[in-house]
C-alpha cells in the first residue's frame, strides 16, 4: 500500500443479543465501544430497538448511522439495503471501522446478512456472534427444546399456510417465529395438528416487555412481531 493509499476500515455484523442488554458478549462489547461508526436498523414504526439494547454503552463521539428498513413482506427491502450500503461505504473507505448491530445472532434470520452478501467481498469482514432470542425463549419458558436424537425445526409465521401444515407435521420440536399478524393462521395449523397443548407462547424475550400469557388466551390484535411460539420436544413427556 503507497503511502497515498487510505487503509480500508473493517465491517463488524454485531450480534447484541435478544433484548436484555447484560446479555451482550464480552467480545461485541469490546468492539461497540471503540468503533468510531455503529449503524443499526429502523422499523417503519420509527423503534429502534437493537440500539435501544446498548443505548448505554453508546458514546457521544460514535458515528451513528440509523438503517430504515420494512419488515413487511409486501415491500421489497432490497433498495434500502443499497442505500444503507452505500452509507457504510463511505465510511469503510476512508479506513473507518463499522459495526452493524443486529438483535439475535446475525446470521440467522438477521438483518446484516443482507449487508454482508453486498460488502463482505469488498472490506475485511467480521461476525461477532449473538445470544438468539429463538434460543433464550426456551430458557425464558423453563421448556427444554431438544432430547436425544431430537430435530428442532425453525418456521417463520409469514410462510403460507399449506407450507405451515408440511413444516409442522410430524415435528420433534420446533419454534414459529415473526408471528405478529401471521398468528391466526398459525393457531389454526396448530389446532388442527393437535399441537396447541404442546405450544408456548412469549414476546419479546428477555426485555422489560416481556410476557408469557396462554396461547389460548391470546387475540391477534396483541400479537406483535417480537414473539415466538415454542413447541418444546415430547421427551418432555418421557422418562430419562
Amino acid at each position: 500500500m503507497s503511502a497515498t493509499e487510505t487503509k480500508l476500515g473493517k465491517l463488524y455484523g454485531l450480534g447484541i443479543g435478544p433484548g436484555d442488554p447484560e446479555l451482550l458478549t464480552l467480545k461485541a462489547h469490546r468492539i461497540l465501544t471503540t468503533v468510531p461508526v455503529i449503524a443499526y436498523p429502523c422499523m417503519e414504526n420509527g423503534k429502534v430497538l437493537a440500539r435501544a439494547i446498548v443505548a448505554d454503552y453508546i458514546q457521544a463521539h460514535q458515528i451513528e448511522i440509523p438503517m430504515p428498513l420494512p419488515f413487511s413482506v409486501e415491500r421489497s427491502s432490497q433498495p434500502y439495503y443499497d442505500l444503507a450500503a452505500a452509507k457504510i461505504i463511505s465510511h469503510l473507505q476512508i479506513g473507518q471501522d463499522v459495526a452493524v448491530l443486529c438483535e439475535g445472532e446475525p446470521m440467522l434470520y438477521g438483518s446484516f446478512m443482507y449487508l454482508f452478501q453486498r460488502l463482505a467481498g469488498q472490506f475485511p469482514t467480521e461476525v461477532v456472534p449473538g445470544i438468539s432470542s429463538t434460543l433464550a425463549c426456551a430458557d425464558m419458558l423453563g421448556v427444554p427444546l431438544t432430547f436425544r436424537d431430537d430435530v428442532l425445526t425453525m418456521i417463520p409465521a409469514t410462510l403460507k399456510i399449506e407450507d405451515l401444515r408440511i413444516k409442522l407435521a410430524g415435528i420433534d420440536a420446533a419454534i414459529i417465529l415473526k408471528l405478529g399478524r401471521h398468528f391466526p393462521k398459525v393457531y389454526q395449523v396448530l389446532a388442527e395438528l393437535g399441537l396447541l397443548e404442546r405450544a408456548h407462547y412469549i414476546e419479546y424475550a428477555t426485555q422489560p416487555t416481556q410476557q408469557i400469557r396462554p396461547i389460548r388466551e391470546i387475540t391477534a390484535e396483541t400479537v406483535p412481531y417480537w414473539s415466538l411460539i415454542v413447541i418444546p420436544s415430547r421427551g418432555l413427556d418421557q422418562n430419562p
